[in-house]
C-alpha cells in the first residue's frame, strides 16, 4: 500500500520524535460514523485532523481554541500572520462568528453555499486572534463535501482549516500527498479519495463598500457580480507585490511550489513551444531533469524528461483539477527544472494563473 511505502521511506526519522498519525479510509461503510466520531473527538480535544473538501484537503483544528490554531501553524510551518479559514456546516452558524450588517453575506451564502466560496467578514469575539492572524476579520466557508460537513458537525461546528500541506508546497488533492507532508505531525488523516475541484476556494472580502476578490477560484468574478453587483479584484492576484500584510490565506507568501524550479512561458503558441523546447534542451545539457506542463493540444510537441497535460484548453475545470497533482508528480519524478504554458487571466483561468504564478515565484518568460 502506498501509505506504508511512504512511511517506510522515512526510515531515517526516529519514532520517538514524531506522533503517531492515525490513518482512516472513508469507505462508505457503517464504520464511517465511528471514524468521524473519533476524528471529531480529536478536534474537540485540541488535536489536528486532515480531511477532504471539494477543493483540496484541509488541515483541521478547533477554530475556537487558540492552541489548536497554533498547532496548525506549527504543523504546516506556516507564518502566523497568514489567516486561517473557519469552516462551518450550518448556515445559521455564520451569525455566531461574524457580522453581516448589510445582509450581503446572507445573499452570497444563499447563492454559493455549500460550496467553494469563502467570505471575509468582521469577526465576533468568539473567534480568537490566533485563528485570524491577528486581524479583526474572519474568513468563513461552508464546504459541500459530505465528509467535511459531517466532521465539522462532529467537532462542534467550527473547524479552522488551511490546506493540509507543508506551507509553500502544492496543496494536496489526495490523501497520499497529505501523508507525504503531514505523517507524524498531526493526529489523524481521513482519506475520502481524490477531491473534485482541485484548487482552493474563491475568497471575497465583504468588509469594504465594494466587494473584492482576494483569491480567485471556481466561483468567478462574473458569478459574484450576478449577486453583488460591482465586484473588484485585488491587484496583487496576478502580480508579484507582497509588501502588505495578507488579508486572506495565500495572498502574501509563495505557495503551491514544486521542489524544482518552475517558470511560465507566455506568448504565441508556436513560439511558446519552441522556446520551452530550447530551454529544456539547455537544462538537459547541464544534466538537469526537465518537465513541461502542457495541454492536450500541445503535449506531443514537447521534448522533456516528463511532459504532462493538464487537459484541454477548452476545459478549464479539468486544468484546475489536474494542476496540483501534476506539480506533485514532478516532485515524485525528481524533476529539477519545469516550464509551463500560460493560461487565460479571465474566469477560471484567472485562478489557474494565480496558482501557477505563485508556484513559479512570478518567474515569467515572454516570447
Amino acid at each position: 500500500m502506498w501509505y506504508n511505502k511512504t512511511k517506510q521511506a522515512r526510515g531515517a526519522r526516529k519514532e520517538a520524535d514524531e506522533m503517531k498519525t492515525l490513518y482512516e479510509v472513508m469507505d462508505g461503510s457503517g464504520k464511517d460514523e465511528e471514524r468521524l466520531k473519533k476524528a471529531g473527538g480529536i478536534l474537540k480535544a485540541g488535536g489536528l485532523v486532515a480531511f477532504p473538501t471539494e477543493t483540496v484537503y484541509g488541515l483541521g483544528g478547533d477554530a475556537l481554541n487558540p492552541a489548536s490554531s497554533r498547532k496548525i501553524y506549527a504543523a504546516k510551518g506556516r507564518p502566523s500572520d497568514n489567516p486561517l479559514i473557519v469552516h462551518i456546516c450550518r448556515f445559521s452558524d455564520l451569525e455566531r462568528i461574524a457580522w453581516d450588517p448589510d445582509h450581503r453575506a446572507a445573499a452570497v451564502a444563499k447563492a454559493f453555499w455549500p460550496g467553494p466560496l469563502t467570505m471575509i467578514l468582521k469577526k465576533k469575539d468568539v473567534i480568537p486572534p490566533e485563528t485570524t492572524g491577528g486581524l479583526d476579520t474572519v474568513a468563513v466557508r461552508f464546504p459541500s463535501h459530505p465528509v467535511a460537513q459531517r466532521l465539522i458537525d462532529a467537532a462542534g461546528g467550527f473547524v479552522a482549516a488551511p490546506s493540509a500541506n507543508t506551507s509553500g508546497r502544492p496543496s494536496p488533492t489526495s490523501a497520499r500527498y497529505v501523508a507525504e507532508d503531514m505523517d507524524g505531525k498531526i493526529d489523524m488523516i481521513l482519506d475520502g479519495g481524490d477531491v473534485g475541484i482541485g484548487l482552493e476556494s474563491t475568497i471575497v472580502d465583504l468588509t469594504e463598500k465594494e466587494p473584492m476578490i482576494l483569491r480567485p477560484g471556481y466561483v468567478t468574478q462574473e458569478m459574484l457580480e450576478e449577486v453583488l453587483g460591482s465586484v473588484s479584484t485585488d491587484r496583487t492576484i496576478l502580480d508579484a507585490s507582497s509588501d502588505v500584510r495578507p488579508r486572506a490565506p495565500g495572498m502574501k507568501y509563495r505557495h503551491y511550489a514544486p521542489q524544482g524550479d518552475l517558470a511560465i512561458v507566455e506568448g504565441e503558441p508556436d513560439k511558446v513551444v519552441r522556446r520551452i523546447n530550447e530551454l529544456c534542451a539547455e537544462a538537459a545539457g547541464q544534466g538537469k531533469k526537465t518537465g513541461v506542463i502542457a495541454t492536450d493540444e500541445t503535449v506531443r510537441l514537447y521534448h522533456a524528461d516528463c511532459v504532462r497535460s493538464v487537459g484541454s484548453r477548452l476545459d478549464e475545470a479539468a486544468i484546475a483539477h489536474s494542476l496540483y497533482r501534476i506539480l506533485r508528480e514532478f516532485d515524485d519524478e525528481g524533476t529539477q527544472v519545469m516550464y509551463s504554458e500560460a493560461f487565460s487571466d479571465r474566469g477560471m483561468g484567472q485562478a489557474i494563473m494565480n496558482r501557477l504564478l505563485k508556484a513559479a515565484g512570478h518567474h515569467v518568460i515572454p516570447v
